[in-house]
């Protein structure tokens, strides 16, 4: 994709500049940070994702929560959900998909971002992604999240390793959190160190993954709402989003609080 690189990717913020306190400590300041009734300044969150609706699935209630807290919010998607003209010509290009993820961002009142990558053939290093991986390094976040590193598919992969390189380039200046989705299927072995109350904000997700109508929302939706329930009962909370927390980066920017 022209002129797609990494100093345009992650660009034009201001980093954290916040130091991470004592492990024993971290729960009690994150549960402080960002609620709804505390003044805060407006920070840049990317999601990123392999393709049009994985961010929703696994951060919609958070994205939700950033977003209605005044923050500026990105979703990022390697690719347009198109197979390229070579595999499967009748599919692409995939304007069905782009629509529902514009659709999906407008529930949320975050902004799509597209990479302009091939579904299944996405790649996060060099050389295939060079200009994907310089961009990240210029347009800095506040806080990163990005999908699992040994996902099942080869996308959601791809995804983590532009999004790590990026980070690694900016200094590891921005929170990174890693998510999970498809729970069983695409996301394994996974653990979360943090959680966010969606409770107030589960409605809004749900209709943002369905916006991506063609992506049979009913089947992924429901394993989804599975782990939506389980990481509540396991953090106390009617519906929760779990995830995991890189010990490297900077803490107290997750929406915890109900």
């Amino acid at each position: 994709m022209s002129g797609f690189s990494r100093r345009t990717l992650f660009g034009n913020a201001a980093t954290l500049g916040m130091a991470a306190g004592s492990l024993d400590a971290l729960g009690a300041a994150e549960q402080k940070s960002l609620k709804p009734d505390a003044p805060q300044r407006k920070l840049k969150a990317i999601f990123a994702g392999g393709h049009p609706g994985d961010p929703e699935y696994g951060c919609g209630g958070t994205i939700a929560r950033y977003s209605d807290m005044g923050h500026d919010v990105i979703l990022l998607y390697l690719n347009r959900g198109d197979w390229g003209f070579l595999e499967k010509p009748l599919e692409s290009p995939r304007a069905d998909r782009v629509a529902e993820a514009q659709n999906a961002c407008r529930i949320l009142k975050a902004r799509p971002l597209f990479a302009g990558q091939l579904n299944g053939k996405s790649r996060g290093g060099p050389p295939a992604c060079r200009r994907d991986a310089e961009t990240a390094r210029g347009r800095e976040a506040d806080v990163l999240f990005t999908q699992w590193p040994i996902d099942n598919h080869a996308d959601h992969r791809a995804t983590f390793a532009l999004v790590y390189e990026a980070w690694l380039r900016m200094g590891k200046k921005a929170a990174l959190y890693f998510y999970e989705v498809s729970n069983g299927e695409d996301t394994l072995m996974f653990a979360p160190t943090h959680y966010v109350d969606i409770t107030a904000t589960q409605t809004r997700k749900h209709d943002a993954c369905y916006a991506h109508a063609s992506q049979s929302p009913d089947r992924y939706y429901e394993m989804q709402l599975q782990a939506m329930v389980f990481r509540g009962l396991e953090s106390g909370y009617k519906y929760a989003e779990g995830y995991i927390r890189h010990v490297h980066s900077p803490a107290n920017v997750l929406p915890i609080g109900s």
